[in-house]
């Protein structure tokens, strides 16, 4: 399956602005094809106002996100896949969402060519310790 994260930005962003607040997008300024203005790079992130009243041409999509908009006065282009996007928030209250790591792609997403469901040994037992770890949720605030 795709990535569900271009999904969620646009949900996000959505939700944000139909509350009247200012979203907020936590950029990786260091992942590949991430063009933004590298004087408001901190510590490798930036963090890029979007409200459609400070961006100018926005567009949210599945392989990149971008915009135009205006650093110390001068309009910039600013270009980034949403894989870089490490969250998005409302400035005003801070809710929002912060993504996990996209690191390389886990066990569980590959499919066994053996046939092998995943349920134990070849003879359907419990191998003990090559479990999956359980999903787990955490609260950002």
């Amino acid at each position: 399956m795709t990535s569900n994260r271009p999904y969620l930005i646009r949900a996000l962003f959505e939700w944000i602005t139909d509350n009247g607040m200012t979203p907020h997008l936590i950029v990786d300024a260091e992942a590949d094809d991430v063009m933004v203005p590298r004087g408001y790079v901190d510590d490798g992130r930036i963090v890029l106002n979007i409200a459609p009243s400070a961006v100018h041409g926005l567009v949210l999509g599945n392989d990149k996100i971008h915009f135009s908009a205006r650093f110390g006065g001068v309009a910039q282009p600013v270009e980034l896949p949403p894989h870089a996007v490490l969250g998005l928030y409302a400035r005003e209250n801070g809710q929002g969402m912060l993504f996990p790591d996209d690191g390389p792609q886990s066990d569980r997403d590959v499919s066994d060519d053996d046939g092998d469901n995943g349920s134990g040994g070849p003879d359907g037992s419990d191998d003990g310790g090559n479990k999956p770890a359980r999903p787990s949720l955490r609260i950002v605030r």
